[in-house]
C-alpha cells in the first residue's frame, strides 16, 4: 500500500473531523459566523465521540493524550462552543 493511501486510512477519523472544521470556515467566510461556529463546535464534538468509540490506533492524529481526557477536553470545548453560538443574540445578523 502507498504510503499516502496508509497515512489517510491511518488518519480517517482526523481527515472527517477537518472537513467539517472546513465546512465551518466556508460559513464563517461567507459572514455566516455563527453557523460557523456552531459547526466547528459540532466538529469537536464529533472529535469526542470518534476518540470514544475508537481504539488508539484507530483514532490515529486525535489521540493526543490519555482518552479520559481526550474525550473529556474535546466535549467540553465542543459543548461550550455550540452552546455559545445558539445563545448569542444575533442582532439582526444571522
Amino acid at each position: 500500500m502507498a504510503d499516502w493511501a496508509r497515512f489517510t486510512k491511518k488518519n480517517l477519523p482526523m481527515v472527517a473531523v477537518a472537513v467539517v472544521i472546513l465546512i465551518a470556515v466556508v460559513f464563517v467566510l461567507a459572514d455566516r459566523w455563527r453557523r460557523g461556529a456552531f459547526v466547528f463546535g459540532v466538529a469537536t464534538l464529533l472529535a469526542a465521540i470518534l476518540r470514544l468509540v475508537l481504539s488508539d490506533d484507530r483514532a490515529g492524529l486525535l489521540v493526543v493524550r490519555s482518552r479520559p481526557f481526550d474525550v473529556g477536553a474535546l466535549a467540553t470545548v465542543g459543548a461550550t462552543i455550540v452552546i455559545l453560538a445558539v445563545s448569542i443574540d444575533p442582532l439582526g445578523t444571522d
